[in-house]
Formats: C-alpha cells, sequence, structure tokens
C-alpha cells in the first residue's frame, strides 16, 4: 500500500519529488509505527496563488503560506486505529515555490526544504502543533529525529 497520494496543481509534475516525499514519509510512518495501519497521506503540490486561496477558503486566512495540513483524527484516536480498513490520515498541502524562496532564504538545499515541510505537516496530522513553547519543542525534536535518520541536515 503507498502511504501517500501525490498531486500536482498547477504546476509541473516532478519524479524527483515524488521519490523524496516518499522517502521521507516512509520514515515519518516508521518512526511513529504507523507502517502496518493502513493509513496515507494526500499531498497537493502546488504554487502560491492556490495555496492561498486554500488557506482563506479552509482556514479563513487570506494569505500565503509554505505548508498546510488537514488531520482527519484527533491525536488520541490515531492510537486506535486498528489497520484493517484503509484511511487517510490527512491532506498536507506545500507551496514548491514557498520552499525554493525559503531554502534560499535559509542556506540550505531544496531537498532539506521541502523534507521538512512534509514532515512538519506529518506531525500536523499526528496531532502536533507548535502554539505552546513546551509543544513546539516536542514537535522540533520529532521533526529533527526524522530529518536525521534521513541524513537530510542543515
Amino acid at each position: 500500500m503507498e502511504i501517500a497520494e501525490i498531486n500536482f496543481l498547477d504546476i509541473p509534475e516532478d519524479k524527483a519529488y515524488e521519490n523524496l516525499l516518499n522517502k521521507v514519509l516512509k520514515t515519518c510512518f516508521e518512526e511513529e509505527d504507523l507502517i502496518n495501519k493502513k493509513l496515507y497521506i494526500n499531498i497537493i503540490l502546488t504554487n502560491p496563488k492556490n495555496i492561498r486561496e486554500i488557506n482563506k477558503k479552509y482556514r479563513n486566512i487570506d494569505k500565503e503560506t509554505d505548508v498546510l495540513s488537514f488531520p482527519m483524527f484527533e491525536k488520541e484516536e490515531i492510537e486506535k486505529i486498528d489497520g484493517i480498513n484503509e484511511d487517510i490520515l490527512g491532506d498536507i498541502v506545500i507551496s514548491i515555490e514557498r520552499v525554493e524562496e525559503q531554502a534560499k532564504e535559509y542556506g540550505h538545499s531544496f531537498e532539506r526544504e521541502l523534507s521538512y515541510m512534509i514532515v512538519h505537516g506529518f506531525y500536523h496530522l499526528m496531532g502536533y502543533d507548535h502554539i505552546e513553547e513546551s509543544d513546539k519543542k516536542i514537535m522540533r525534536q520529532k521533526e529533527e529525529t526524522v530529518l536525521k535518520k534521513l541524513k537530510i541536515l542543515r
């Protein structure tokens, strides 16, 4: 079973993106012991205009962003998933143009930035957030653990 359904919305399809996203998500799933849960993630790679429209429509925020996550479960519910039926963990929308800009801005590779976006989106789907400093610390540690396992460093 595939763990990611990857869609390109108004940007060219790119097999390298798909390969990287699948590799990163596989590591995320292994890290969180989800491999046998029959879960998958819908990923939409798009441009700034579309991500802004999605942000406005679903979050009432009329602003472009880099990544959006739309979880299907609460954190506690994920642990109870039995793995019998296939189910979607959630949707992640990423602005590829913003990934390119931020990679340059932060002085690291496009691969590093896109990997971070997908890991960040994944942990939002898992019920983590970064509003409170204590929660942010937990989420950042989980993100860094996955990126270190992949040897994708700053």
